[in-house]
């Protein structure tokens, strides 16, 4: 294995283990085993899209300072692969299919020959297609089954002495825990692997699983799953993962996420908006936008400290089912209303337009009313942030993260004068 080049401080917090590069006169073979449910085929897509994906824009990293670009510079990998997948599940109904429906979502091409053709055969086919046409890597996609049998160990050691791969990589569920262990341990006996994929870590699971697939068996976890959608798929960092373990957050990770979805531009114009406390509505929507791009909700509260283990999954669900009624709010509003939130907080119109707001977009006018409270209070808390750069333990700050509180009155004279007074002491708007 050759770990990928690299720029700016010395690497730190590096991935347990790199994984194999080729080239396109001698592209890397990468076997993908497992059993039947672990979610093998979907994670040969996820690696496929990891592999091909852009290189890191370098540039960008270094105009954000000296300490983001060692922070972040040492941990994205350049990756930039011309990737090819190889269908070599022929027993499983619609594998073939759901590789080529995955191939196609993410532009990559995928190797087929139908379900009659053995699967030694697909994979060897496939290493010589990638050879004449220029692709520098391999996934070979093999069958899985309900439990480990001698017929499975057999293909594969049959598709390993064909197409010698670089990697043998076993995809594992993270929610079977300790069995994962086992298992790992079971296969690298039986033909040999080189490290393994935790999918499903999304879910209730903690990573247990993942400290005790590397005790038991001695091979390392290279990528760990973390949730449903493609893009859902992350290097294993064991001390990241031990953060999530005890509870504490994963903050490197969720910087480089944000980094992923976010331009410099784009950032620096919402740090002013911030700063000012003029937060709209337009931006709320941005900023869900941005969360659902970076996986389910739970996930992102598990890289953020003090929040990680401290959210049940009700409350979870709770929070989604708001935020999708905000967003169905905010569609119901006008553009200028979008853009002015002041007209449905301080403005004699507030109670009259969060009115029609609600009732257009289904919801109650206390529904309304709490949103705008919240609203208002996360804009505060925002600009007070940016100003005062201030940490945890701020009674108001921690409220407006929690979005509790009763709903504040909207539209009243106590609002506006409150406003105005806090505008001559050049405060934001309240």
């Amino acid at each position: 294995s050759s770990a990928a080049p690299r720029r700016g401080g010395a690497p730190s917090n590096t991935p347990a283990a790199t994984l194999a590069a080729g080239s396109s006169e001698e592209p890397a073979v990468i076997l993908l085993a497992g059993l039947q449910g672990a979610g093998k085929t979907t994670a040969a897509g996820k690696l496929a899209l990891y592999l091909k994906e852009r290189e890191v824009d370098y540039d960008a990293v270094e105009e954000m300072g000296e300490e983001a670009e060692s922070m972040l510079a040492s941990r994205l990998p350049t990756r930039n692969r011309k990737v090819l997948l190889a269908a070599a599940d022929v027993y499983r109904p619609a594998a073939i299919t759901q590789l080529e429906i995955l191939g196609d979502s993410i532009g990559v091409d995928v190797f087929t020959m139908g379900t009659e053709a053995d699967p030694v055969d697909i994979a060897a086919a496939a290493l010589e297609k990638a050879k004449t046409e220029g692709y520098d890597t391999v996934l070979v996609d093999t069958a899985g089954r309900q439990v480990i049998d001698d017929d499975l160990m057999d293909e594969l050691r049959r598709i390993k002495t064909k197409v010698d791969p670089d990697e043998t990589l076993l995809v594992v569920d993270a929610m079977t825990g300790q069995e994962a262990a086992s298992l790992t341990a079971a296969f690298d006996s039986a033909v040999g692997i080189s490290g393994a994929v935790l999918t499903k870590l999304d879910g209730d699971s903690r990573g247990g699983a993942a400290v005790s697939v590397r005790g038991v068996s001695g091979k390392p976890i290279k990528f760990v799953g973390t949730g449903e959608k493609t893009p859902d798929l992350e290097p294993f960092y064991p001390d990241r993962m031990a953060s999530r373990i005890l509870g504490m957050g994963d903050v490197v990770s969720l910087v480089e996420k944000a980094a992923a979805e976010v331009s410099d531009a784009d950032a620096a114009k919402m740090q002013q908006k911030m700063l000012e406390a003029k937060f709209d509505f337009d931006d709320f929507i941005k900023q869900s936008k941005l969360v659902s791009k970076m996986g389910s909700f739970a996930g992102v509260a598990k890289m953020i400290p003090g929040m990680a283990g401290q959210i049940d999954n009700s409350k979870i669900r709770e929070i989604e089912r708001r935020m999708k009624k905000n967003e169905s709010m905010i569609c119901s509003m006008t553009k200028k209303e979008r853009a002015n939130p002041e007209l449905l907080i301080t403005d004699r119109t507030a109670r009259s337009r969060l009115r029609r707001i609600t009732l257009g977009s289904g919801n109650q006018l206390e529904d309304g009313m709490q949103f705008m409270s919240e609203f208002q209070r996360m804009r505060t808390m925002m600009s007070r942030m940016q100003k005062q750069m201030g940490g945890p333990g701020n009674p108001e700050a921690e409220a407006a993260m929690a979005g509790g509180g009763a709903p504040a009155p909207v539209g009243n004279r106590a609002m506006r004068r409150a406003a105005k007074k806090s505008k001559k002491r050049g405060g934001g708007a309240r």
